[in-house]
């Protein structure tokens, strides 16, 4: 029995290097589940990997994808509490972009079976790093602030969503009035256009002379430095992505008269610093509000497998109005 799987033998422009081709499987071992891909988001961190750019890079050829949600297909004889059809998430990235993986058990977590497959494929990314960011850096209270950049990006779009179940409230920034309509439409409230002329007096009215708590930075350069201006004293500013791939600069006075905390977060490190059982009941809890609605992402475009290319030219479009996924 062969896989349909995507893979990379070297590293390079996606849409060229990454091909939908067979690929060997096997059945379980005694601890593992096999796994039947149902679906998969496409990552800017899948991007970066097959562009060779990333911070870790598998060997290659590989098969990669760091993201996907799949109904079990078959059980070792060692594994418990797990039924054939119940909905999975893997834990373990990478490698997961083919129609049959074999993961042991303990690295899966186990999802409502009425949740939205293409909802669940999301999950395990960008809905976690909304829910740490807002939870690592600072201890918000409600009515605090929070203000991001990148706010229609998937990791925006749940941070606006999960703040506001917990009574915070975000001042979002986009780069243009279409990713603001797109942030309204998705629930977020207070959104502005960062480079419009009449933003810092948009911002003082919708802030009434407060500042934020915390920082969320997607994009770098001026946009985290914008950022950092509408922080209180002591505030936190936190980078987790380089959309604008231009370099953290910011002026001494940040750190010398306000106190500001400047630090970075990485999902993988995270994960490599928790327990499964940890990451179990993180991944449970937002399943329970994807379920209920309150958690909702976009989606823009689902391919088949077999259109890896297109589905790969897509994603790198800027312009989206969600996710672009894969499905088998």
């Amino acid at each position: 029995m062969t896989n349909r799987s995507i893979q990379i033998h070297a590293f390079g422009p996606p849409a060229e290097v990454a091909r939908c081709v067979p690929t060997p499987t096997s059945p379980p071992t005694s601890h593992e589940v096999q796994i039947r891909t149902l679906c998969a988001p496409i990552n800017p961190a899948d991007l970066n990997i097959m562009e060779g750019t990333y911070g870790k890079l598998p060997t290659l050829p590989a098969v990669i994808g760091n993201e996907s949600v799949g109904v079990v297909q078959a059980l070792g004889d060692a594994v418990e509490g797990w039924e054939i059809g119940d909905v999975a998430l893997p834990l373990s990235p990478g490698g997961l972009w083919s129609e049959r993986v074999n993961l042991p058990a303990t690295e899966l977590v186990k999802l409502p079976k009425q949740i939205i497959p293409q909802q669940a494929s999301m999950l395990r990314v960008n809905p976690a790093t909304a829910w740490l960011l807002l939870h690592q850096y600072r201890q918000l209270q409600p009515g605090d602030w929070v203000v991001q950049n990148a706010a229609n990006s998937a990791v925006g779009l749940a941070v606006s969503q999960l703040a506001r179940m917990q009574g915070w409230r975000v001042l979002n920034l986009v780069r243009r009035e279409a990713a603001a309509m797109a942030c309204r439409a998705a629930g977020a409230e207070h959104v502005l256009v960062e480079d419009a002329p009449e933003f810092a007096a948009q911002a003082g009215a919708i802030l009434q002379g407060n500042k934020a708590c915390l920082a969320l930075n997607a994009v770098g350069g001026e946009s985290a430095l914008r950022l950092a201006g509408l922080l209180a004293d002591g505030g936190v500013h936190v980078t987790y992505g380089a959309m604008g791939r231009q370099k953290l600069a910011m002026p001494n006075r940040f750190l010398i008269f306000q106190g500001l905390t400047f630090t970075g977060f990485w999902l993988s490190r995270w994960t490599q610093q928790t327990t499964a059982a940890e990451q179990r009941a993180l991944y449970q809890s937002l399943a329970t509000a994807m379920v209920a609605g309150s958690l909702h992402l976009p989606v823009e475009k689902s391919y088949p497998v077999e259109e890896i290319s297109a589905a790969l030219t897509h994603a790198q479009q800027s312009q989206r109005s969600g996710k672009v996924l894969l499905h088998w």
